[in-house]
């Protein structure tokens, strides 16, 4: 029997009050009976509008009638033809502005929660079934990735399929990218992105830590004595923006890059860290994006009292509305219309405060986003002892600056082809945030998975 309830099964989560405390997942995953039930909610529509919605063109109608019937297994199979990080993908994609707005149920009700049970199965399948992925067959070529983010996970994963010899160079010590350093472990275990990866690994992907493309090897070497026939740029935004406000140099004052990092790649906030991070008895955090929930939230499992600031209204964050909603629930405070003009300091050089004006709204500026206006003589202070800055990330210009005829945007992006990822030099392909500056993890996967089809045809025709 179809399930006709115009409302989602809900998804169980730790107490807000219990899991402010802790780093352990905030969402706990739905029950078999909860997943076959949720699945019962689907209509199986004819034209699949949520397939239209999905950068990564996921069959959802096909895997979703699978879970219906209990074949979990089968629904994986479905899930995973299009998606290489299927139980990533149903943690942190943003599906009520991609899948899921598209869904007809949404019409007189919610949506499906095709999030949700892409978690569950990615969960089932990771933990009921053991057998590692066949290695497919070697085609004999090789490609290089920049980068092991979300997009240059994707781009490998389908040219492993294809039976490419695939390596993955990645900058720092951990592989994942942002999804190890800047997505915290309650959003995001690190155990389920090493499980992923782990999966890449036994399709053949090598994966090789500790390389800075631009400083360690260049990519003209890539191309040259390496022997790579192809390579794709997947290295991220994760250089930080400031606001250039006075105060921003003292003691206390962290991007939200540099925090996150510290937190979720090298532990900070465990007793024993040998590089500890305490925000103090008040932290302020400043932007409203997914990245500044993610500090916030962190700052209070740090035992702060933390606000954020933001300028706009709550109708303009840009950050998932759960993930606003979880936040409130941890005991967040949220100033909006506020904007910090100054940080000011103690006599030794530590943040004492910020200091904001109110804002009002305006007409629409070049975004479309209203546009924010100083409200003359409002300028008040906050009491700080911690402000971490998270008003945006660009591209590192390593990469540019060390390889010749690679066109960059004026702001750093790396100019690439839209559908196949292509850029300025010949068997040089990008995509996600180094081409289009910070977005989603799955819009990553999307041009990661465009750019390997590319490869793939480029390297065949050469």
């Amino acid at each position: 029997m179809p399930n006709m309830s115009l409302k989602k099964n809900e998804m169980p989560v730790q107490d807000p009050m219990v899991r402010n405390t802790n780093y352990k997942e905030v969402a706990l995953g739905y029950t078999p009976e909860q997943a076959v039930d949720e699945a019962k909610r689907c209509l199986n529509c004819k034209h699949k509008p949520c397939v239209g919605g999905c950068p990564v063109q996921i069959d959802i109608p096909a895997f979703i009638s699978q879970v219906a019937e209990g074949n979990f297994e089968e629904a994986y199979k479905i899930i995973t033809q299009s998606s290489s990080l299927p139980a990533v993908c149903g943690r942190v994609c943003p599906q009520e502005s991609q899948c899921e707005c598209k869904c007809v149920r949404g019409i007189k009700g919610e949506p499906v929660a095709i999030g949700r049970l892409e978690r569950f199965v990615a969960d089932w399948h990771n933990a009921n079934v053991t057998e590692a992925p066949v290695k497919p067959e070697s085609n004999g070529h090789k490609v290089a990735v920049i980068g092991s983010g979300p997009s240059g996970l994707a781009c490998a994963g389908d040219l492993a399929k294809k039976g490419y010899d695939v390596t993955v160079y990645e900058a720092l010590h951990v592989a994942g990218g942002v999804l190890s350093y800047g997505i915290p472990e309650f959003r995001l275990p690190k155990t389920i992105v090493q499980k992923e990866i782990d999966g890449l690994k036994a399709l053949g992907v090598k994966v090789e830590t500790n390389i800075v493309v631009g400083r360690t090897v260049s990519i003209d070497e890539l191309l040259g004595e390496y022997g790579f026939e192809s390579v794709f740029i997947g290295s991220g935004a994760g250089l930080p923006r400031f606001m250039n406000i006075k105060g921003e140099n003292l003691n206390g004052v962290y991007s939200a890059n540099e925090f996150l990092t510290r937190i979720n790649l090298m532990k900070a906030y465990r007793p024993d860290s040998t590089t500890p991070i305490q925000p103090g008895k008040k932290a302020v955090i400043v932007g409203g994006g997914n990245v500044a929930m993610d500090a916030a939230r962190c700052a209070k499992r740090l035992g702060a009292d933390v606000t954020i600031v933001y300028r706009r209204t709550e109708k303009e964050l840009p950050a998932r509305v759960e993930e606003v909603h979880h936040a409130k629930e941890e005991g967040i405070e949220f100033k909006l219309l506020t904007n910090p003009v100054e940080i000011t300091a103690t006599e030794n050089g530590w943040v004492k405060g910020v200091i904001c004006q109110q804002m009002e709204l305006s007409e629409p500026d070049d975004s479309g986003r209203a546009r924010p206006v100083a409200v003359p003589d409002s300028n008040f202070e906050i009491a700080a002892d911690c402000v971490i800055m998270s008003i945006g990330t660009s591209p590192n210009p390593l990469i540019k600056s060390t390889t010749e005829g690679l066109d960059t945007q004026r702001w750093g992006g790396i100019i690439a082809d839209e559908e196949t990822g292509l850029t300025s030099r010949e068997g040089v392909y990008a995509g996600g945030d180094a081409v289009t500056g910070a977005a989603t993890v799955i819009l990553a996967m999307g041009a990661g998975k465009k750019a390997a089809a590319a490869i793939d045809e480029y390297i065949q025709n050469k």
